[in-house]
């Protein structure tokens, strides 16, 4: 797991630790210490932290102009044994929404497990941000189910249009209006 590397390629258009709204302003990075693990499997050295034992995120770019943020996540998503929404929403997700970011794009390729608890942390996010949406992109199948057997779908968009995206190519606008069509026709069909 070491050899995966959060998404650089847009690295020209936004660093999330030079971004003074960014939960991760002016975090410093080593590119030879590893830090951070999921269980006993060191992860790279540039995802970031936010509080949970076994998930890692990094804000791969944020848009305030039009209220959406990229988030690409890594390890287990694991609410049952530590919470891990309630650390991303208060640690992360609320400063964003702070500066008014609405609508969340979130890249779940590397989580390998989720693991529910409930869905209060889901569903007071999806009211926090009214006239937004969470889409979710390119999660495994395995994960997807479990998600929706935790009853966390009334509050995320994920599709199989949405989970066979190939993101890595596009900017980062590109990918807003394709995810944000898919949503909108999600959500009116």
């Amino acid at each position: 797991m070491h050899t995966l590397e959060p998404h650089f390629l847009w690295r020209n258009l936004y660093i999330a630790s030079e971004d003074d709204r960014s939960p991760f302003y002016d975090r410093e990075y080593s590119e030879f210490e590893f830090t951070h693990a999921v269980y006993n499997y060191l992860i790279h050295p540039q995802w970031d932290a936010f509080g949970s034992a076994t998930l890692y995120t990094k804000i791969l770019f944020a848009d305030y102009d039009k209220g959406f943020a990229i988030l690409e996540f890594i390890g287990e998503w694991n609410d049952l044994l530590y919470n891990d929404i309630m650390f991303l929403k208060r640690e992360v997700l609320e400063v964003l929404m702070l500066h008014g970011i609405n609508k969340f794009i979130l890249i779940g390729e590397y989580v390998m497990n989720f693991h529910t608890s409930g869905d209060d942390y889901y569903q007071e996010w999806y009211e926090d941000i009214e006239d937004g949406w969470i889409a979710m992109i390119n999660f495994r199948e395995h994960v997807l189910e479990e998600f929706a057997r935790g009853r966390i779908h009334h509050y995320l968009v994920f599709t199989r249009e949405l989970s066979n995206l190939s993101w890595r190519q596009l900017s980062p606008v590109q990918l807003y209006d394709i995810v944000t069509s898919k949503v909108i026709k999600r959500l009116n069909g």
